[in-house]
Parts: structure tokens; sequence; C-alpha cells
């Protein structure tokens, strides 16, 4: 496909592969904005929890479910990181399309590795604060959730749009 030709003709926009792919990358790098605020800060609280006078409080189950969210948070956030570190190693290489690509799975990944630390932090929270069974109970609610929103709603919204396509048809 040549510089001067229209990305995708059927969509509606006027952009060459060049323009799509610096747009698709400004989208994608907003949505990493609004994602690595949210993990920043729950890492940021997490790392602060060994200082509490409570802590020391913590059933060794506890200590283990804590210690593997720290390693999730850390994990989720570098993740979160890759392709802004990626764009930089890679600037002028003419990789903004490989980039996008990438960025875009490395976010899908970021999302469901934070969903399973939304939910392991309810669970480690509730199990604290109340008991492991009630800590239980939370956790698969948030879970449900994740599964809603996840699996469901996607499926929810293929089917209307492949209905609007067959009335049009």
């Amino acid at each position: 496909m040549s510089e001067g030709t229209d990305a995708d003709p059927t969509d509606g926009r006027d952009e060459t592969p060049t323009q799509r792919a610096d747009r698709n990358w400004n989208e994608l790098l907003q949505e990493f904005r609004v994602f690595q605020t949210g993990t920043q800060i729950l890492a940021a609280f997490l790392l602060t929890l060994p200082f509490q006078q409570r802590f020391t409080q913590l059933p060794p189950v506890d200590v283990v479910v804590y210690l593997v969210l720290v390693f999730l948070a850390v994990i989720v956030t570098l993740f979160a990181l890759a392709p802004v570190a990626l764009h930089r190693l890679l600037f002028r290489q003419r990789a903004k399309a490989e980039l996008v690509g990438f960025g875009s799975k490395i976010l899908i990944v970021c999302l469901a590795a934070a969903s399973l630390l939304f939910t392991g932090i309810v669970l480690f929270i509730v199990d604290f604060l109340l008991a492991p069974p009630a800590g239980i109970i939370a956790a698969s609610c948030v879970f449900a959730v994740v599964l809603v929103i996840w699996v469901v709603l996607p499926l929810v919204i293929r089917a209307q749009r492949k209905g609007r396509r067959a009335e049009r048809s």
C-alpha cells in the first residue's frame, strides 16, 4: 500500500497508514495513561502496608497473598511501561505500526493482570478485616464483575453489531 492511499477506504476516515498508526498510537497511550495511574497508586498502597503496625499480625497465608499481590503490581506496572520504553528505543525506526500492535496486546495483558490484582486485593483486605470466607466471597464477586466486563459485555456488543449488520443486509 503506498503512503498516499487510504488505510481503509471503508471506515469513513481519510488517513494514510502512517496517520492511522500515529492516531492509534496516541489513543493507546491515552489508555495506558489512565491505566497506569490506577495501578501505580495501587502498587504504592501495597508497598506501604509492611510499615503499618498491624502488618506483623498477618497470618502466614496472608503474607504469601500480600507478596503475590506486590509482585503482580510490580509486573503490571513494568508491562504498562514497556510500550513507552520500546517507543523510545525504536524512535525513528519507522516501527510505529508494530509498536501499536504490540502495545495493544500488552495493554490487554495488563488489563487482565490488573483484574486479577484487584480481585486479589479485595481478597486480602476483606480476609484481614473480617474472615477468610468473607474474603473469598468478596473476591468472587469482584471476579464475577471482571467476567461480565471481559466476557459477557463484549459478546453482547458483538451480537448487537451482528444483528444490526444483518438488518441492513
